[in-house]
């Protein structure tokens, strides 16, 4: 049997345009199961062990700001876990895709359920081919936005009937985290063309160009 892991993470929310959210992001991060990343996973908690770092779900905005767990951390660290886990995610054979709706342009809260449900659609019909050539399609989910959560599993069962849903955690998932980060580089690179990457942000990566050449650059090859 063919079966095809869908990892779903989102930033932002569904709430009225804030300065401080302005765009709404959801990423899926696509793994055929064909493909063994056991390896990838035992390197990847190798190198943290072996470098004394926590081997904890990584949550990369908080590890970028110093904050959820991450106040103890010097730069240093963070940087290596956070390039730890943007290695495992740069090499494992996945795909990702993001949905990117800008809030500013929204006309009312409404209008965003409407914009996210026309690119799922839009994905789905492009990709068809893509997508029923396997016997069954998982995707997990959080569920920490109920309202995301219906979208996708209405519009799923509508294109593929051998789709089903699985709650998981961060904890549960490297590639959960994986997705989380992907997540996380989008919304960097649009701040960045918008010359608006904060200073937590710039003091971690250095500057706009330097995000650019050791982070976005490599991993754009892996969008489906």
């Amino acid at each position: 049997m063919k079966e095809l892991s869908i990892f779903v993470d989102e930033s932002g929310d569904f709430g009225s345009y804030d300065h401080l959210s302005p765009y709404y992001i959801v990423t899926m991060v696509f793994h055929d199961q064909a493909r063994d990343i056991n390896n990838d996973i035992k390197r990847l908690n190798e190198i943290l062990r072996q470098s004394k770092l926590p081997e904890s779900p990584i949550h990369t905005g908080p590890l970028i700001r110093r904050e959820g767990g991450y106040e103890d951390y010097s730069m240093l660290e963070r940087k290596r876990i956070f390039n730890t886990l943007y290695n495992f995610t740069r090499i494992t054979e996945t795909e990702f895709k993001s949905l990117v709706v800008e809030k500013k342009q929204l006309i009312d809260e409404l209008d965003l359920h409407v914009q996210i449900t026309k690119q799922f659609n839009n994905f789905f019909k492009e990709n068809t081919e893509f997508f029923i050539r396997y016997d069954r399609i998982v995707v997990y989910y959080d569920y920490g936005q109920r309202e995301l959560a219906r979208i996708m599993v209405t519009l799923f069962n509508t294109h593929f009937a051998h789709a089903v849903f699985k709650k998981g955690a961060q904890s549960d998932y490297r590639l959960f985290q994986a997705a989380d980060l992907l997540c996380t580089l989008e919304l960097l690179a649009l701040k960045s063309e918008k010359k608006n990457l904060s200073n937590s942000e710039l003091a971690f990566f250095g500057s706009a160009k330097d995000l650019e050449k050791s982070y976005l650059r490599a991993i754009r090859s892996k969008r489906f």
